[in-house]
């Protein structure tokens, strides 16, 4: 081995993973070392690549990213060459992130990269048209699915719809089809050489902006899917167009795919906090010099690795309503605490049967008649895992979390932000004592958490209910320090929750919604919008300050043990002041 082969690798490490494990090499390559992935390309096809792959990626990516991109194609613990075209997307994949800049590329084909030390250094990981059980370690498969549950990103490239399959068992690690949004199942209906024509289930939706409104032909292998897939998780973007393809009853089409004419190519979805991007296209070479399929891979890209703000509401829960709050860029979710003497499972359940896809979750909440223990930082790994699969088979997502109190010290810091971590949350709803802050800021910039600062009354917050004295805390600080303000808290402590928002403006990181029946210290909940709170004036200040809270929280803090008609009122009442913010229009869908 030549000497700037041994000096090279070790500089990348240090810089890459200093407090990685040393005992095993490094298992991944930066691609100006990787030639070997993309190696006997023939000129010409190197050529139309070159003249295809875009010039400039539609956002600036916010910091330096990093995608891995993971090649292995087995068949019975065999390591085959795999696709014929997965030289071409590698170097395809390389160019586009030099070119544009919006991503470094790294190689590799060695599983080891999926322990934590090494994975965790990159936003996002591609399967470039894996084939087969990957690997079975349990570790290295929770460690995927939690770097992408806790933040990250993945893309799949047509193939890594047939991973951890071999036929005939096609779902041999049930979560990642859960993650991916499906498995492969039922081969190809149409040859490579043969055409098929895709039609744009969102034309104005960001990651197709390529295609210009337009269906488009292309000769492909892709696959059809089956369970998990189903448009009640995933955001669809491009499928086949049945009226316009070779649908014979000699094609072997999945009988629910034959009825349903519902053939997906490409969709996008979230994954706890992480992002997902998949395509059936890229059977064939070709594919990586089509202009405008590439500007579409691009774009999810872009998405995955979190620079590129595209909505990925399920299709199937898509209404007007939530269109209008896409627009909006704003959540409505059911605080927990509207059900405080409901398990966290029986909540997860009833905001699911409110159409609702959002959560605030607490630490003085039950889990689950199974799992005994409050839903906090001391929940078992086990246990963690369960609840991950509770949100995520109801179509909910934990956005942010209360816990009264975030202490001082780092063991328990670290715990606590290593639980919000697994769990993807974004937000951290606290009331910690001003001592503690600097510390939770470390940790905050750390995990990429914010912490949400929120206000009881006097009695209970004596620094935090003046939002003038919260104001004052925040100040000098990241800005992922500010508050969550409580409106109802507000409004009985004598402050006009308006006049706190337009305070406190950018600093408003999440919002605990109430209306009461009388402003003061007597006042209780009532549907929203029937109160004394004068909501629509305190939403639109929001909108024209263009505050972007992390969810607007539905706690309706009052007759727990009864039926509550005024928490679908205050539905129906926010989805009319959406609708009425946003327009009122549709977001282009051509379903």
């Amino acid at each position: 081995m030549r000497q700037k082969d041994i000096i090279i690798p070790v500089i990348s490490f240090l810089c890459l993973c200093p407090l990685a494990d040393i005992s095993y090499a490094q298992p991944f390559k930066p691609a100006c070392q990787a030639e070997a992935f993309y190696a006997n390309l023939p000129d010409s096809a190197i050529d139309l690549i070159n003249n295809a792959v875009p010039g400039a990626a539609v956002v600036a990516p916010e910091k330096t990213r990093k995608l891995l991109v993971f090649n292995m194609d087995i068949w019975d613990g065999q390591i085959r060459a795999g696709h014929p075209s997965v030289p071409y997307a590698n170097y395809m994949l390389q160019l586009m992130g030099r070119q544009t800049g919006a991503y470094e590329t790294y190689f590799s084909n060695d599983t080891m990269v999926f322990k934590s030390a090494w994975l965790n250094q990159f936003d996002a990981i591609c399967f470039n048209n894996t084939v087969g059980v990957l690997f079975d370690d349990p570790e290295l498969r929770n460690n995927l699915l939690e770097y992408v549950y806790s933040g990250k990103g993945f893309f799949g490239i047509h193939a890594a719809g047939a991973t951890f399959c071999q036929w005939p068992v096609y779902d041999q690690f049930p979560e990642y089809g859960e993650m991916l949004g499906g498995y492969e199942n039922g081969g190809h209906p149409w040859k490579p050489h043969e055409w098929i024509t895709l039609k744009l289930d969102e034309s104005s939706h960001p990651v197709n902006r390529a295609f210009e409104g337009k269906g488009f032909e292309v000769s492909d292998e892709v696959f059809q899917f089956t369970e998990p897939y189903t448009r009640d998780r995933l955001r669809i973007l491009l499928s086949i167009d049945t009226d316009k393809t070779d649908m014979g009853e000699d094609r072997y089409i999945l009988p629910e795919r034959r009825a349903d004419k519902d053939l997906a190519i490409s969709w996008i979805r979230n994954y706890g906090r992480g992002r997902v991007f998949y395509t059936s296209l890229g059977h064939n070479a070709h594919i990586n010099w089509n202009e405008k399929v590439l500007v579409h891979c691009l774009d999810g890209i872009q998405f995955v690795l979190g620079d590129l703000d595209a909505p990925a509401t399920p299709s199937n829960q898509l209404t007007p309503a939530v269109e209008a709050r896409e627009r909006l860029d704003w959540r409505l979710g059911l605080s927990a605490y509207s059900f405080k003497n409901n398990t966290l499972f029986e909540t997860i359940e009833q905001a699911a049967s409110l159409g609702l896809l959002y959560l605030e979750g607490m630490n003085v909440q039950r889990v689950s008649d199974e799992i005994t223990g409050n839903f906090d930082y001391t929940l078992s790994e086990e246990d963690l895992i369960a609840v991950r699969r509770k949100f995520l088979s109801a179509g909910v997502t934990l956005v942010s979390y209360y816990i009264h109190d975030i202490p001082g010290d780092e063991e328990t810091c670290r715990e606590i932000f290593e639980f919000g971590r697994k769990m993807g949350i974004e937000t951290f709803i606290s009331e910690p004592g001003p001592e503690a802050l600097d510390l939770i800021e470390e940790y905050c910039e750390k995990y990429d958490i914010k912490l949400a600062i929120h206000n009881h009354g006097k009695d209970i917050s004596p620094i935090y209910w003046d939002p003038e004295n919260l104001l004052e805390v925040c100040r000098e600080r990241s800005p992922l320090i500010g508050a969550c303000g409580d409106l109802g808290y507000w409004s009985r402590s004598g402050i006009s929750p308006l006049d706190a928002v337009k305070l406190l403006g950018d600093r408003l990181i999440t919002i605990q919604v109430h209306d009461l029946d009388e402003a003061g210290p007597e006042g209780h909940d009532v549907a929203w919008g029937k109160g004394a709170l004068t909501l629509d004036a305190i939403i639109r200040q929001l909108g024209m300050s263009g505050v972007k809270p992390t969810v607007f929280g539905l706690e309706y803090s009052r007759s727990w043990d009864q039926e509550r008609p005024e928490i679908k009122q205050s539905i129906e009442y926010f989805n009319d002041v959406c609708l009425r913010m946003a327009g009122g229009h549709q977001a282009g869908n051509n379903k």
